[in-house]
This record gives C-alpha cells, sequence and structure tokens, in this order.
C-alpha cells in the first residue's frame, strides 16, 4: 500500500512515503520479511480513535524488542488493535491483532529479554510481559511520571511519545483491567479467541489504533 503524507514533529519535516508489507505476513512469523533489522531511529504514528500519537523508537533501548515492533507495524499488524487495558493515569496497554488466527499465532513468538538502558517514565513505550524473555506483541505507553516501578521489572522502554501525549491521557479508561487485563492477570483468552468481535460486542467503547505506519524523515 503506497502512502504519502507530511506531519510537522518539532522543526523536523517528517513524511510517510513507501510500500507497506502486505498483512499476510503476519501468518509467517519466520519469513525474513518479518525478521528484517529496524533502522537505528524512526518514528511511528499511531492514529487512534481520540486523535495521533507520534512515537520516536531508539533501537540502542532495546534492539530486539525495536525488530519486533518494526516488522509488526510494516505489516499492519496494530491495526484496528484496540487499547483493551487502560487504566488512568497509569498505563495504555494494547497489542492483541483483531483476527484470532493472527493473535493467537503471535502469542507464542516470544522474543529474548534486552538489557536496561533507559528509564521508564511517563510518555515511554514498553513491552508488557508475565515472564522473563516473554515479550510478543503487546506494548504500553507509560502514563505516570515516576520510573521507579516499571525499572525495577524492568520494563525495557523502546521509544517514547514525542506528539500527542494528550491523546494517550485521554484513552477511554472505563473498563479498566476488564476488557481482558494484563498479561499477568490470566484473563485475556476472551480476547484472543474472539478477537475484535468479542471486545466490540462486550467493550464497545474502547479506543482502538486506526493504522500504525512507520514515518520517514
Amino acid at each position: 500500500m503506497n502512502r504519502t503524507c507530511t506531519v510537522l514533529l518539532g522543526s523536523l519535516l517528517v513524511g510517510c512515503t513507501g510500500v507497506h508489507l502486505s498483512s499476510s505476513y503476519l501468518l509467517s512469523p519466520d519469513a525474513p520479511e518479518m525478521n528484517r533489522t529496524a533502522p537505528e531511529e524512526f518514528v511511528v504514528r499511531l492514529d487512534t480513535s481520540k486523535g495521533a500519537i507520534l512515537i520516536e523508537v531508539h533501537r540502542e533501548w532495546s534492539p530486539l524488542g525495536v525488530d519486533r515492533f518494526f516488522n509488526l507495524v510494516r505489516a499492519g499488524y496494530y491495526n484496528a488493535v484496540r487499547f483493551h487495558r487502560v487504566v488512568d493515569g497509569r498505563w495504555a496497554q494494547f497489542g492483541i491483532n483483531g483476527d484470532p488466527e493472527i493473535s493467537s499465532l503471535w502469542r507464542s513468538r516470544t522474543i529474548r529479554d534486552d538489557p536496561w538502558r533507559e528509564h521508564n517514565g511517563r510518555g515511554m513505550l514498553a513491552y508488557a510481559f508475565a515472564v522473563p524473555d516473554g515479550r510478543t506483541t503487546q506494548l504500553f505507553i507509560n502514563l505516570e511520571g515516576s520510573p521507579e516501578t516499571y525499572d525495577a521489572e524492568p520494563f525495557v522502554p523502546l521509544g517514547r511519545v514525542v506528539q500527542g501525549m494528550d491523546v494517550a491521557d485521554a484513552l477511554n479508561s472505563e473498563y479498566g483491567e476488564r476488557a481482558g487485563g494484563g498479561i499477568r492477570g490470566g484473563r485475556q483468552d476472551p480476547v484472543f479467541e474472539g478477537g475484535n468481535a468479542f471486545l466490540e460486542s462486550n467493550f464497545p467503547r474502547l479506543d482502538y489504533i486506526i493504522e500504525a505506519r512507520i514515518l520517514d524523515r
């Protein structure tokens, strides 16, 4: 799919051009196209139901995590994905694909942990996980100001919100932990089994990502 757009990010003009991967690659996680090395820095734009969020991604912070995120975004994994766990003032979590076939396939595709390098404060993006070396596709935006809890785990940041933090703060938090909760809560099976159809029926006011894409500088 070809794209042409421009976004003014501070004093930097950012455009998005080029070709995204076909979403069919989401069913082929071992394909070379899904295992490319990411650029050292890039910006991901999340067009959400509340507005746009721009995330500046740094590979040096989390090489394995960034490579996974880069390839999933390129293949459209996060398009139409719900923010299924939003706790006001704490975090906004997303990353379960709306198609159960795709989400179930990636649920077990873990990557090793990256060493902690950067404080996980407000506006940082990091993977959610339950066990060591257990990161897959779910991420959260840190809505808190204090990094102590997140650094101790450690939830290793891979990027930070550089525009649209007000959008992240405004994501619907009325369902809290009820719409699947976190990975450690053990209540996500209905979301993986029913996908977006389940969430739309039971939690219809969840905010969601319309499209995630990588911007060319």
